[in-house]
């Protein structure tokens, strides 16, 4: 139960000693962890509850520290892989919403941007009553995870904790843009895009459908190649079928994979970002993204309830992050960029990758191309005021698996890296202070600090009768 943890930070597993009490019941449900930590899995006191309300039992308040391990009431790999897998969300394919979806997706390609909007917007209704995933950015799995940290920092005594900073160099977040391309206007629109996209020195990936939708140009995959922009497979005709039952999508999956041979390309997102995580190992692609953080305004509710990069087999899931520009424009008839600004902030907090998606099929007039100049001026702002490291998915899954490969090996009274990739890697300490977690660099010339914006505290000061004891 310790490997998810570790392979969170990339920390000396020494670090790493949790242990469950045993689990007396097998029902799943939801409970809280501190804070603003809404979890889902086996609770040891079967106190869990069926949905996430607002009263929700607090497992930190049943949380020990003895002899150097923390004992937690439920497994903390299990809560953060049922996130992850949005295994809290009932089955999304069943009943009446596959009826209405098959149809919409039958008589889609006839129906105008106005008319799909009603219908959205129709089906989106009730969206703003969601309690769970958090909108506008869900962090579960990162509170959590901090929360975790903390109590290792209780349990070992130790004056600190290193581990493998997230983002090469020290960078305090990630963004990456990314363009779905979905129609022949969009396609021929494509040009125009990495003009503005270099105009501020951001590359990008393009998702390209490789069937029905539009011609797939050799002359403009290379023009993106050439250019320094990535090539990722989108789904395989865009009709939403993808995931429909078990057999039709592996049979499309050798086809999506052949393409992605085709094209060079390591990386897949699926149409409207359906997904069903439990079949994704037979996507030969090094990398995905197709989990949102949080989706009460996609078909598909649910969220992966976390701002990292993470692992689902072989894969890296690079989770979208930001509110799709269709989403913004056309649900929410908005037209400023402070929803993006108010994701981005929460992000930077949790120093998590910030993946957007904007297709060129939406920006291809002058009101929606000055909102989306102003996000690429914001990301910029971020990248030279906040050192946010602006790259594309391709080398976020190269850093992931780098970071991932490293150890942290001890050298004299400190730390040195090992493995490919670390000469640009940073050593993080996190030490506590008053119950909040704070995390610097350290070496011979600067020593830099981030402190966490999170709510999470040290259970002592939530339940002092009850909480946490110290070894004995």
């Amino acid at each position: 139960m310790n490997e998810l943890f570790v392979e969170y930070y990339r920390c000396p597993e020494e670090f790493a000693s949790f242990a469950s009490s045993e689990i007396s019941s097998d029902r799943t449900g939801y409970f809280r962890f501190g804070g603003d930590i809404t979890c889902y899995g086996r609770y040891s006191r079967a106190a869990s509850k069926p949905a996430p309300l607002h009263r929700l039992a607090d497992a930190l308040a049943e949380t020990t520290v003895r002899n150097g391990t923390v004992d937690l009431p439920f497994n903390p790999r299990e809560v953060a892989c049922n996130l992850q897998n949005e295994l809290y969300v009932q089955n999304w394919r069943s009943g009446p919403f596959s009826v209405l979806s098959d149809l919409y997706y039958f008589v889609r390609p006839v129906l105008s941007v106005t008319i799909r909007k009603q219908l959205q917007k129709f089906h989106l209704r009730k969206w703003t009553r969601i309690l769970f995933p958090q909108w506008p950015i869900d962090c579960s799995v990162d509170n959590l995870h901090e929360q975790l940290l903390l109590l290792s920092l209780k349990a070992s005594q130790a004056e600190r904790i290193p581990f493998i900073w997230f983002w090469p160099e020290g960078a305090s977040a990630c963004a990456v843009m990314t363009h779905d391309v979905e129609t022949r206007e969009g396609s021929d629109f494509c040009p125009a895009l990495i003009d503005i996209d270099d105009s501020f020195g951001i590359k990008a990936s393009f998702q390209i459908i490789p069937e029905d939708r539009y011609l797939v140009r050799s002359d403009l995959l290379q023009l993106i190649r050439s250019r320094g922009f990535e090539i990722a497979v989108h789904d395989l005709n865009h009709d939403g079928h993808l995931f429909k039952n078990r057999e039709q999508f592996l049979a499309r999956a050798q086809q999506i994979n052949s393409y992605g041979r085709e094209y060079g390309s390591e990386g897949f997102r699926a149409a409207v970002l359906y997904r069903k995580q439990v079949w994704f190992d037979a996507l030969k692609f090094s990398y995905d993204m197709s989990v949102p953080n949080v989706a009460h305004l996609d078909p598909q509710r649910g969220g992966c309830c976390t701002v990292m990069p993470y692992f689902i087999g072989d894969l890296v899931e690079i989770p979208v992050t930001a509110v799709q520009d269709y989403t913004l424009f056309n649900i929410l008839n908005d037209y400023t960029i402070d929803i993006w600004k108010q994701q981005t902030d929460i992000i930077l907090q949790k120093h998590g990758c910030m993946n957007f998606i904007v297709h060129p099929d939406y920006v291809t007039q002058p009101r929606e191309q000055t909102v989306y100049k102003q996000l690429l001026s914001h990301l910029c702002h971020l990248r030279a005021e906040r050192n946010v490291w602006i790259t594309t998915p391709g080398a976020v899954n190269r850093w992931w698996r780098q970071r991932a490969a490293m150890k942290l090996i001890r050298s004299g009274q400190g730390w040195k890296l090992e493995g490919s990739g670390s000469e640009r890697a940073r050593i993080a300490y996190a030490t506590q202070k008053d119950g909040r977690l704070i995390v610097s660099f350290e070496d011979s010339s600067e020593s830099i600090h981030f402190e966490t914006d999170t709510e999470t505290v040290d259970a002592a000061s939530l339940n002092p009768a009850a909480a946490i004891h110290g070894g004995d």
